[in-house]
């Protein structure tokens, strides 16, 4: 069970509460949870995405069915403003073996602020642009962690419920800034902190078992934060494809700082974080960027846009391709 914690509702000036009392940013705590939050300052976190074992209910949470409506109840009745239920749905879930039920194929997340009148953030453009330029919806079709990014230890796998990084990609590009202080009281393996440190957010962790937290720390280390104009995300302002540009971005399949060129090369534009391009000063999305550089009304950026994958020269449909073949399998 996973919970996400938005709070801009918890808005503090980051500088003014360092100053007052260092938060122990980059690190993870060891221990209980519950304890180890209690050593931190007041509105000090900006967003908490936890993950707490699925027996246990908690704040801010993606969970099944087993406790999340007990969770939404008991958030409503503590004075929490829920703003949206997402419903995540598993591209390629465990199937049910014995037969006796519906396949569970979906995980629902609350997020939810401390009000009604809070303040929260909610990247709205950066949300369409990673969705091909159409309103980010609340079912979010994604699968499962597996693959190389699956964590083992011996072989085994090094945690049972390892979140997919693309959720929290989506999770944090949504509803945090660059430099907003993330804390994830269940940290697990560190995904939290991995997407963190490639978004330019600042996390904490807080975990009571060694072995996590050996995997947590080796993996973190390794994530290569973003550059600079990688990270900027767009602000302002067809037939649908089965899947989004961006769904290519937050999975890895396109690292942010890419280049991408058309077939002659007479183009050459950046891909950010947002799956947005920037080329000069101009930006846009793959289809809008291309329109824009080639002066003419309309352009299938799938096609236009090329890249280089496996020492091969690619349309990016080939990797949209891919990407369907990858979480068919």
């Amino acid at each position: 069970m996973a919970t996400v914690i938005e709070p801009g509702a918890l808005a503090r000036p980051a500088a003014a509460v360092k100053g007052a009392s260092p938060l122990p940013l980059g690190r993870i705590l060891e221990g209980d949870c519950v304890e180890a939050m209690g050593g931190l300052p007041a509105a000090s976190i900006d967003c908490v995405f936890a993950d707490p074992p699925y027996t246990n209910g908690a704040l801010w949470v993606i969970g099944s069915y087993h406790n999340i409506f007990r969770v939404g109840a008991i958030l409503q009745d503590l004075g929490f403003w829920i703003l949206n239920d997402i419903i995540w749905r598993k591209a390629n879930p465990m199937p049910n073996f014995k037969g006796t039920r519906f396949t569970n194929a979906h995980e629902t997340l609350i997020w939810a602020a401390t009000g009604e009148k809070a303040r929260y953030t909610f990247n709205y453009r950066a949300m369409k642009t990673l969705n091909d330029e159409l309103q980010m919806r609340s079912d979010w079709v994604l699968p499962i962690c597996g693959g190389p990014e699956r964590l083992r230890t011996n072989g085994v796998k090094a945690h049972p419920t390892q979140k997919p990084e693309a959720l929290l990609y989506r999770v944090m590009l949504a509803t945090t800034r660059r430099g907003d202080v993330v804390l994830d009281p269940f940290f697990g393996t560190g995904t939290t902190g991995a997407v963190a440190r490639r978004l330019g957010r600042e996390w904490i962790g807080i975990e009571r078992e060694p072995a996590y937290i050996d995997v947590a720390r080796e993996r973190i280390a390794a994530a290569l934060p973003l550059d600079e104009s990688a990270l900027t995300t767009m602000h302002s302002a067809r037939s649908a494809p089965r899947v989004a540009f961006g769904q290519l971005v937050e999975s890895g399949w396109l690292t942010p700082g890419t280049e991408l060129f058309d077939r002659r090369r007479r183009f050459v534009a950046t891909v950010r974080a947002d799956g947005s391009l920037a080329s000069g000063k101009a930006t846009g999305s793959i289809h809008g960027l291309g329109a824009q550089l080639q002066g003419a009304p309309s352009c299938n950026g799938w096609t236009f846009w090329h890249c280089e994958h496996e020492g091969e020269i690619k349309p990016i449909d080939a990797l949209r391709q891919l990407y369907l073949l990858a979480i068919e399998d």
